[in-house]
């Protein structure tokens, strides 16, 4: 293992008690991601963003790796409950969608032949694993488009309903009125 990878590993460790495999592919695949689009880690500046398919530890081992951020708008959550992460490169428009390769649970014991144990196998396989027998890596066309997912900084909007101000062009225009997405449908939560 580089001393890269182990010091991300050791940084993402430290926002938990210990090291966990999922934190372990977080890592990696930032890694991998941003590399197989020719980016450099850590971002500094918006050059890309990476959008995750789940939170908890993967989502902290993607932050170690790659300098995104929610607070800089370089990082979503997309909550599909998968281990799964796509990356864009905002000057190319490229995004790419890695992964873990099926079956790499399994794999991960050829990497780790002396640990008994499925957890401390994947959690030392999944370090030693090459990228390409780890992840899938598939071109994808985001949804909506990129110009769309990162907006304008002073797009801004009143809901007619509450009375909310909605930023980033995410509000619904429906029957001539302007409204939040809450308001609209039903959001993720509800009056008690």
């Amino acid at each position: 293992m580089d001393n890269n990878l182990n010091e991300l590993l050791k940084k993402c460790a430290s926002r938990h008690s210990s090291l966990c495999p999922r934190q372990v592919l977080g890592v990696r695949m930032g890694l991998a991601g941003l590399g197989a689009l020719g980016l450099e880690t850590p971002v500094t500046r918006k050059v890309a963003l990476v959008i995750i398919e789940t939170d908890g530890c993967f989502a902290d081992g993607i932050e170690v790796s790659t300098g995104v951020s929610l607070g800089h708008r370089t990082l979503r959550i997309v909550d599909l409950g998968k281990v799964a992460a796509t990356f864009t490169d905002l000057k190319s428009g490229r995004s790419l969608r890695l992964a873990p390769a099926a079956g790499v649970r399994q794999r991960a014991r050829a990497y780790a032949p002396n640990e008994t144990q499925a957890y401390t196998a994947q959690l030392h396989g999944y370090q030693a694993m090459p990228d390409a027998e780890l992840f899938t890596f598939q071109e994808v066309r985001l949804q909506p488009s990129l110009e769309r997912l990162i907006s304008r900084s002073d797009a801004r909007a009143q809901c007619e309903r509450c009375g909310e101000e909605i930023i980033n062009e995410r509000e619904v225009r429906a029957a001539g009125a302007v409204l939040c997405q809450t308001c609209y449908q039903a959001g993720y939560y509800t009056d008690q």
